[in-house]
């Protein structure tokens, strides 16, 4: 049986969610909404022990909380753009990009360039596009 399958029995710390919890919760959403969880989750979950899987999440076109997968893509570059790699390893998120480059589809790729982007210019960072959701609700190239 897949994680996909099994039931999602809830997070045993929500803050701190493992990598399978996070899984799981992903193919069943509905069972603990986004509404229900600590304030800035997203912030919370976006770091480098969850970003793998988070990954993996946001290139599975069938995984129904994809768009919150990345969305915390989206936090997770900023957050290591924005702080000249003190939160994040450079290395991690370059590997990241050419996986989307090389195997995403029309979401990943557009993610991976906006991260190439703003690497380039890190002055083009907009709270509200990277860490609120607007490049994912837009879908748009930074040029």
């Amino acid at each position: 049986m897949s994680v996909q399958q099994t039931a999602f029995q809830g997070f045993s710390n929500p803050v701190d969610p493992s990598p399978a919890e996070l899984r799981a919760w992903a193919y069943q959403p509905d069972s603990v909404p986004l509404q229900s969880m600590p304030q800035d989750w997203d912030l919370l979950v976006s770091g480098d022990r969850l970003v793998t899987t988070l990954f993996e999440l946001a290139m599975d076109r069938s995984c129904p909380a994809r768009r919150f997968a990345l969305h915390c893509l989206y936090i997770y570059a900023a957050d290591g753009i924005r702080t000249k790699f003190r939160a994040h390893p450079k290395r991690r998120l370059r590997k990241l990009v050419e996986q989307a480059e090389q195997g995403g589809d029309e979401q990943m790729q557009v993610w991976a360039h906006n991260s190439r982007v703003l690497l380039a210019k890190p002055e083009l960072f907009n709270y509200h596009d990277w860490c609120e959701g607007g490049l994912v609700r837009q879908g748009r190239r930074l040029g």
